[in-house]
């Protein structure tokens, strides 16, 4: 692989991981259900911590490992899923669409259930909550294949030429 298709990738993932981001804090917001889901659940906390922050005071420990555990959750759920599908689509060579949308919306809806052993009854917001995880990782796909996936498996003397017709 040269440096310039390194560099492809490279860039790719960072556009996917950030506007499978934005996809995700899009669909949040404009959800009802999910919105007050994730007020229950850590942006009240959140919230109290930074407001510590800006008045000078020391902000709750639990607080603070709080916050950096939704983050983690929300980086392992726009993250993963992209960069383990721009790795198998470049060493097979695949350039598909459906490939890199599909595939990485797939993933990223399945990625709670895998971490949790698919164990548990499936309730509304939980089926909303994986329908959104879905469109996100479909955005997050679909732009690594505008900007790096249609070029996979090609050398560096083909790579920008047009695909051969058949």
């Amino acid at each position: 692989m040269s440096l310039g298709r390194l560099l492809a990738v490279a860039t790719g993932l960072l556009m996917a991981i950030a506007c499978g981001a934005l996809a995700l804090g899009i669909g949040v917001a404009m959800d009802p259900i999910l919105r007050d889901l994730l007020g229950q659940f850590g942006l009240s906390g959140l919230e109290a911590v930074l407001s510590d922050l800006a008045e000078g005071y020391a902000p709750d420990p639990g607080m603070v490992e709080a916050a950096l555990s939704l983050g983690r959750a929300i980086l392992l759920l726009v993250a993963v899923p992209p960069v383990l599908n721009a790795i198998v689509g470049e060493v097979l060579g695949w350039r598909a669409l459906a490939w890199y949308g599909g595939a990485t919306g797939l993933l990223t809806a399945l990625l709670p259930w895998l971490m949790r052993g698919a164990a548990g009854p499936v309730g509304a917001s939980e089926g909303r909550v994986t329908a959104l995880l879905f469109c996100a990782g479909g955005v997050a796909g679909l732009v690594y294949w505008l900007a790096a996936g249609r070029f996979a498996g090609r050398g560096p003397a083909t790579m920008w030429a047009a695909p051969p017709r058949r």
